[in-house]
This record gives structure tokens, sequence and C-alpha cells, in this order.
């Protein structure tokens, strides 16, 4: 993998800000091939380190213009897009996206798409997300399009939802009382391991036109994948029952209170362990040669995820995945709420702390390091969120220290960040408007720094502005306790860094 292929090729990736394709663009960049990419929300990619190496088309897979513009000269097509989470006739939408794209790619001459599906037994009663995957891959097989679909197992990487879900249980429960899918058989695959299939698949000689099913070299019961993780996280082995009355929508449920993984991706996650789901073929071995160190085993796969997380080297996460009814518009400039009503909390507070210290707190805010405020305030509301299907704070970031645009972090997200000076968070909690944060830093000419800190909300309908009112009394000791204690830890910081009569060297 680390030399070029012989023969490069113009690629275009769909999926690119979600967990696989923000993986996969840098790997087609590094096998020497040009990459375009289609995004709905482009500044989600400005802070990535591959940015400056793609071409970015903006636009949705429903608009037909800006998929033939990103198409245009294009070899191969990844299309690595699924309505996780999505409520509603999300069968419909995935079959109508799919069929402009397989459309587009056919007027314009790519030779091939690749897709990810999902492995699946030969059974009609699949669970929907399950059927909708298999669905979309035939859209791509029946098109005049050659494709390559490959039909994979739960990924296990660091960042990876299947991971998370695994790890949380595992890590929060002595015993586990679960639904009787924790015996059925499983083929997880290491997401090093499909990486290495999807950028070998962009040079697969011919015209190709089937699925493949991929897999790791073990078939393991979910049971026994969670006391694998135990055994690699130094935990002791796990007790669980299996129980016939917990049906896929009560798993959700637990799952969505006991892991920070929200209730909308657990549901399709869950749904497709109601059967067994292994290899039935493995004919991908006569087309792609295995990866030259070999499959990486779950539990060796379980490993690597559990030191990149430890060393907080998690390139993708299922954080960043779009939160269902979460607003996406940017907050509006100031001269655009004319005639609107917006809530609006201001603070500003003068420090001597230094302009690069207070960004470091601003920017490490949330996760671990909490909210310098009122946590138990702050927990709350987190709960609050979870019990109705929100992220919760729990989702954490994936840095302990750097933020990017687009990061998920607790249940906010970063819209904006122009570092050194400004961070602007949108909210992504369950709230009757839309609402965002925003921190900023302003130098003194006397080394010290001005903080500003602003809770702007649009109220949605009588409900939007009684919420908003009846935190209104909440608001001294919530955001007022929030600047005094990051200015506090700014200016600590500050004086610990400014050298003492006693370390000034002679």
């Amino acid at each position: 993998m680390d030399q070029p292929h012989a023969s490069s090729r113009h690629i275009l990736v769909t999926g690119a800000t979600g967990y696989i394709g923000g993986r996969l663009v840098p790997r087609l960049l590094e096998a020497g091939h040009t990459v375009t990419v289609l995004a709905r929300s482009p500044q989600k990619l400005s802070d990535v380190p591959w940015a400056s190496e793609v071409t970015v088309v903006e636009g949705d897979l429903s608009d037909r213009e800006a998929v033939r513009r990103a198409v245009d000269g294009v070899d191969v097509v990844y299309y690595l897009v699924h309505s996780m989470g999505q409520k509603g006739d999300f069968e419909q939408a995935d079959r109508e996206a799919a069929a402009t794209m397989a459309e587009a790619s056919a007027r314009a001459g790519v030779a091939r798409i690749v897709y990810v599906g999902g492995l699946h037994p030969d059974d009609p009663h699949l669970s929907r997300h399950l059927r909708s995957r298999v669905e979309v891959g035939n859209v791509f097989l029946e098109s005049a399009v050659p494709s390559i679909v490959l039909q994979a197992g739960v990924v296990i990487g660091s960042g990876s939802t299947s991971f998370e879900m695994i790890r949380h249980l595992t890590d929060v429960l002595p015993y586990m009382p679960a639904p009787k899918w924790v015996r059925n058989k499983i083929q997880p695959i290491a997401v090093r391991d499909l990486l290495y299939y999807l950028v070998e698949a962009a040079v697969v000689p011919g015209e190709i036109n089937r699925t493949f099913d991929v897999g790791g070299p073990d078939v393991l019961r979910y049971g026994q994948m969670m006391n694998g993780y135990a055994l690699e996280a130094g935990l002791r082995q796990r007790g669980i029952a299996a129980l016939p009355v917990l049906t896929p929508w009560l798993a959700s449920q637990w799952v969505n209170l006991v892991t920070p993984v929200p209730r909308s991706l657990a549901v399709p996650i869950i749904a497709s362990l109601q059967q067994n789901c292994v290899m039935r073929e493995h004919d991908i071995d006569g087309v792609i040669p295995r990866p030259p160190e070999g499959l990486l085993t779950y539990r060796q796969s379980v490993r690597l995820a559990l030191q990149r997380v430890k060393d907080g080297e998690v390139e993708t996460s299922w954080r960043n995945a779009s939160v269902e009814g979460a607003p996406s518009d940017p907050l509006p400039s100031d001269p655009d709420w004319a005639g609107h009503t917006v809530c609006i909390d201001k603070r500003q507070q003068e420090t001597d702390a230094s302009p690069a210290e207070l960004w470091r707190v601003i920017e490490g805010i949330g996760g671990e390091n909490g909210w310098y405020s009122f946590p138990l305030a702050w927990a709350i509301r987190g709960w609050m969120d979870r019990i109705v299907g929100g992220v919760g704070l729990r989702r954490g970031r994936s840095n302990p220290a750097r933020l990017n645009t687009g990061d998920a972090l607790d249940f906010w997200r970063v819209e904006h960040i122009e570092r050194g000076r400004l961070l602007r968070l949108r909210a992504e909690m369950r709230v009757p408007g839309g609402a965002w944060l925003e921190m900023g830093v302003e130098p003194r000419g006397d080394g010290g720094s001005t903080y500003t800190q602003r809770a702007v909300f649009f109220p949605k309908g009588l409900g939007g502005r009684l919420y908003w009112y009846s935190l209104v009394p909440f608001h001294g000791v919530i955001f007022t306790g929030m600047a005094n204690r990051i200015t506090a830890a700014a200016l600590a910081q500050t004086k610990k860094d400014v050298p003492t009569d006693e370390n000034v060297p002679a």
C-alpha cells in the first residue's frame, strides 16, 4: 500500500464526511489516484488534512445536476452513503439517490461503481436497513455501469459504531441481560481490511459486475465479541443471559441509555443482528488477493482500535455522523436577523490570560474536559436528551485537544472555527428551535485577552419561546460560571508558563 498503483484513476467519493469515506480518501490519494468528493456541506471538509488535495463538488445526491458535475471525467465512483438513523421512507430515498448516481455515471462513461453493502442471509425477512442496502446494490448491478458490491460484516475499528457499542456495553455492564440475537453468528471485519479491499477495487481489471462477501477470519457470536473485547481491555469476561423478551426496539432503548450511541444509529445496527450474517462465498480471494500481512483477527482489530483511542488517533468516528432533526444551516449573520425572533445571552470578560492559553482552553472544551460550569445541570440536560433519543453528552470528542469544522462535541457540532479567535458550536440536542454557542478571543495590547461568549437561540413557535424563558433564571449560573471558569483556567495556565525568580537561569 506504500507504493502507488501503476495505473491511476480519477475517482469520485461520495460520503467523504463519513466514517469509511473519510478514511478511504487519503488512502486513494496515497495510491496515486486523483480524487473528487461530492459533499452536501463542503465546510465539513475544510480542516481535514487532505482538503487541498481533492476537488470538492457541492451538492446532494438528490440533486441530479450536482451529481452530473461530480461524475464528469471520472473513472470510478465510490458510493458510501446510507440513510442510517433516518426515519420515514428512507428505502425509497436510497433507491432514488442510487438510481440518480447510476444514470449519471452511465452517461459520463464511468468504468466502475464500488459500493459497500452488508453481509446477509438469503432470507426475504431482512431488516429494513439491511434490505435497503441490498436494494441499492441491485440498482448498481442492474445499471449500465459495471459494479463491485462489497458485502461486509460489522466493521471493527476505532470510532466505528459497532466497536463503540461493544466497547461501552462491555465496559459498563459486568452482567448483561441481552436479546437472543447475542447467539447469532457474525463475521466482523477490521476497518483496515475493508479499506484495503476498497482501494484495490479501483484497479480490478475487466468489467466485473457482481457482489462479493468480505469478512475477517473469525465467525463469532455477539456475546463472544463482547468477551473478546473484555479480554483485550483487561476486563473480566461478562456474564450474558439471552432473553427472548427483548425486542429490537427495547434493545435499542437499552443501548441508547448505556452507550453513547444514539437510538437513531443503534436501531439499524441491532436490526441487522437479528439473523446470522456470515460470508457465503470467498470469491473475492480470486479477484483481490488478501493483504500481504493477512486479514486481522477480531481480537487484533480490537487491540488496534483500543490503542488508537488511547493515543487520541481516531481518524474518523461515528460521532460525526449527521443527527436526524438537527439544524444543518449555518448561523445567519446578524443583519439577517432583522424581523426574526432571536434570543441572545452574551457575556464578556477581561482576563490577564494570554490569548494562546485562553484559546487552548476554549478548543479543549467538552468531552472529558467538561464545560466549566455547573456539571450537574449539563449532566441532567444530557440525560434528558438521551431519553428522547438524542445524542446526549456521552458522544464526547474525537481528539482531546484539537477541533475541526464538522466535528461532533457532546451534543454540539463544530460549525465554524477560526483557530485562535472564534469557535461556533451548533446544538444537536433535541430543542424547539435552533441553538448556537460562540466563544471568542480578542488579544489586548498588554498581553491579556478579552473573552466573549454568546448563546443564540432561534425559537420555533410558542414552545420555543417558553423553552428559552424557562431557562433564563439559570443562565446566570450556567453562562456566567462558564465564562468565569474558562478565563480562570486560562489565567492559571498563563501564570504557570511565566518564569518566576526561582526558575530564571542565573
